[in-house]
């Protein structure tokens, strides 16, 4: 079968809300525009720091994920087989490449998508979102280890031998956010709409903030690091949109399904900015 050609854009951080083979994925968008996510993949923390790399263009034989009722999930035909990078699509002249692939559709209002994540005939669970004006930025500290109940039954699913076999387990290798980052926006009408970040870009850079830091406060001092960055940074001085994303567990039993799986903050002019803060 053709090889597909995707771009990536989104990075997962471990999550335990969903299947084991669900745990970490990838997801960009095909030549055609359309987005779709890619799981289960080959897990090392070194392969997916290092291989897997944003607006990266890769190529794989991929098939629909029979699992998943999302029309979105699609799976390597061969889970171990290498992915082949075949270029980057580079952050120069405003982002223009990037935004003809990504802003090709865009939603300002989240009840339409979630009507059309519950809809037979859609089941849409990626999107790209806009939000209209961004409030605040949260950091809520959380449980610190993962659920060890959850884990003992993805660990029974894993030993069924009905998922693939990762070459490490992202639980054991990757540390649980003993924070969650949540951006408060509104949309188009005006709705006040909270929604949790679960993005391993940004999971990352708290590590590497609190790394810098010592002493008792060196995470309140990481969460300022994390908030400036996102708050005033991205929020303030770029053209920020959201990707969302459902996970398989939660699409169809949760009002609201979707969180902010990655962001897309291309520059503009100071004088072009949309939304304000506050």
């Amino acid at each position: 079968m053709p090889l597909t050609k995707v771009l990536i854009t989104v990075k997962s951080y471990p999550t335990i809300s969903s299947h084991y083979d669900e745990q970490v994925s990838i997801a960009g968008f095909r030549e055609d525009g359309v987005f779709i996510r890619i799981y289960p993949i080959p897990f090392s923390k070194k392969t997916y720091d290092e291989q897997y790399q944003l607006y990266d263009w890769v190529e794989m034989d991929l098939a629909r994920n029979t699992r998943d009722f999302r029309l979105e999930s699609f799976r390597p035909v061969t889970p171990d087989a290498p992915v082949k990078k075949t270029g980057h699509l580079a952050a120069g002249d405003d982002w223009s490449e990037r935004k003809s692939i990504v802003l090709r559709t865009v939603y300002r209002d989240l009840s339409t998508l979630i009507v059309e994540a519950k809809h037979e005939a859609f089941y849409t669970s990626l999107a790209v979102f806009k939000p209209t004006r961004i409030l605040d930025f949260i950091a809520e500290e959380t449980t610190r280890e993962w659920d060890s109940a959850r884990l003992e039954k993805l660990q029974e699913e894993k030993n069924s031998g009905r998922v693939f076999e990762q070459p490490e387990d992202p639980f054991a290798v990757m540390k649980k956010l003993p924070y969650q980052f949540s951006f408060r926006f509104t949309d188009k009408d005006n709705k006040e709409i909270t929604l949790p970040v679960e993005d391993w870009q940004l999971a990352s850079f708290y590590w590497k903030c609190l790394k810098k830091h010592s002493g008792p406060e060196k995470e309140q001092k990481a969460i300022r690091d994390v908030r400036k960055k996102y708050l005033m940074e991205y929020a303030r001085s770029t053209d920020l949109h959201f990707f969302l994303g459902t996970a398989q567990a939660v699409h169809a039993t949760s009002r609201q399904p979707f969180t902010i799986v990655g962001l897309f903050h291309p520059p503009v002019l100071p004088s072009a900015i949309q939304g304000s803060l506050f």
